[in-house]
């Protein structure tokens, strides 16, 4: 942050930092002096699931909230209220206060709050300035209480008092792991659902449509896709079946990370549909990946679905074209090539070609495969894209936002999520158009072939 630029890809975010940056934002790789200087300290480090040791897989590494807190102890010459920001283990608190008083100073005295963040990525800004709710915990002490008022004083700038939210310190660490798995299950429910849709011919934009408008449901997070991503929702689930399990609850363990097992039975269901409709076979076929990171308007590719595709695909041997608006090249080698996605490293930086085009990414190849619903890809060229393309051409859309019936006029093969689709040959549209003129691709000389193309009516998953 010391440049002039930041490159955190969240809209917005620029902008708050130029205008507030040396008025009421400072940075500083002073640690010593801001802790001293400070009467509130934020602990907003990651806290990623342990790749090592007991709870591997699951439990929260806390190594970094751990030292966080070892810093505060040593530097601190005053009283300070301490506040957890990152999303940690109930009552982690405990553990940051226990740390706390064991490297205790003279007349020095430390308030630990739960104040969980509860951002999204691509709408961080407009989060923060106008959040559903402001959740702060504490002790059920004068002092506590006390600690808890400061800090809503903060938020009450800008936050009405009626959305800001206090309780003890625990119910606050558990709420923020709960918010995450609930919305987790609503998308693995819906999901799960498409699977019953394609097997049936039922419609899951239309079962979804009906479920959300009962009023005790709602229609947010009801958009099936290839499965959610992002650095919380796994990661606070595994971190909640971990916690149920140390408290000797296996059954509500067991009911939480069916929300994990049915989000990669996804992936692995929309990964096999695209081998089974290229004839079974994928090998030495060039295939074009629209889309990397796990969401739109974001960067960030952790636990992102496109992740499972690709290793799937490049595991049963075909060669991938890539292109995202806002992933770097590096990042998604370093995704690919990682020690748990392959065992063959070189072998994925022969097979795998990082676009900066769209129209470069899908020349030659035989399918074309949608894993982020960024809004661009809305609009693109289909007639330019079809023409570039292997005959028969696939399109395998995984966050159902394309025109699906306006593509296949066209000529595309179309498989999408959570509804069956009638592949009709293009000499067969052809003569339907013949018949009746009314039945046609969209004319070629608009300047993006099938111009601003409206969504399916599904919108684009909401994810955290």
């Amino acid at each position: 942050m010391e440049s002039d630029f930041n490159y955190v890809a969240v809209p917005g975010l620029d902008e708050v930092v130029r205008q507030c940056r040396n008025r009421n934002l400072f940075f500083s790789t002073d640690i010593e002096k801001a802790i001293q200087e400070a009467e509130l300290i934020f602990i907003s480090v990651n806290t990623p699931t342990k790749t090592y040791g007991n709870g591997r897989g699951r439990a929260a590494d806390l190594k970094y909230v751990e030292g966080c807190a070892r810093m505060i102890a040593e530097m601190s010459q005053n009283s300070k209220i301490v506040v957890e920001k990152s999303t940690v283990p109930v009552r982690a608190a405990e553990s940051i206060m226990h740390i706390l008083k064991a490297n205790h100073k003279p007349g020095v005295k430390y308030d630990i709050l739960s104040n969980p963040e509860f951002l999204a990525e691509g709408t961080a800004v407009e989060d923060l300035l106008k959040p559903d709710r402001v959740l702060i915990g504490g002790e059920q002490t004068p002092e506590g209480q006390a600690a808890i008022e400061k800090l809503c004083w903060v938020y009450e700038h800008w936050i009405p008092k009626k959305n800001i939210i206090t309780t003890n310190t625990w119910s606050s660490e558990l709420s923020k792991l709960a918010a995450n798995a609930f919305l987790a299950q609503r998308i693995s429910s819906i999901n799960s659902l498409s699977a019953v849709c394609e097997a049936t011919g039922a419609d899951v934009s239309e079962v979804a449509r009906a479920v959300g408008l009962d009023s005790r449901i709602g229609p947010k997070f009801l958009q099936a896709s290839v499965g959610f991503g992002g650095s919380c929702f796994q990661k606070d689930i595994l971190n909640l079946v971990y916690i149920c399990e140390g408290l000797n609850l296996p059954e509500v363990a067991a009911y939480w990370q069916q929300v994990i097992d049915m989000n990669d039975y996804q992936k692995t269901r929309f990964s096999q549909k695209i081998i089974e409709c290229l004839f079974n076979t994928v090998t030495d076929k060039r295939i074009s990946i629209l889309g990397f990171a796990f969401k739109k308007n974001t960067g960030d590719t952790r636990e992102t679905p496109a992740i499972a595709v690709c290793r799937t695909l490049l595991d049963e041997g075909a060669q991938l074209n890539i292109y995202d608006p806002k992933v770097e090249p590096e990042q998604i080698l370093a995704d690919l090539t990682h020690p748990k996605v392959t065992e063959s490293p070189e072998h994925v930086k022969r097979a795998v070609q990082i676009f900066a085009d769209p129209y470069d990414a899908v020349r030659g190849t035989h399918a074309l495969v949608v894993c982020t619903e960024w809004d661009e890809f809305v609009s693109l060229n289909y007639e330019r894209i079809y023409a570039s393309m292997m005959k028969p051409a696939y399109i395998f859309d995984g966050r159902k936002i394309l025109p699906h019936e306006r593509l296949q006029q066209i000529g595309f093969h179309v498989q999408t999520i959570g509804k069956r689709l009638l592949q009709r040959s293009h000499q067969h549209q052809q003569q339907q158009q013949q018949q009746d003129p009314s039945v046609r691709p969209y004319p070629s000389h608009q300047t993006n072939g099938l111009g601003p193309l409206p969504a399916n009516g599904d919108g684009p998953s909401a994810q955290a």
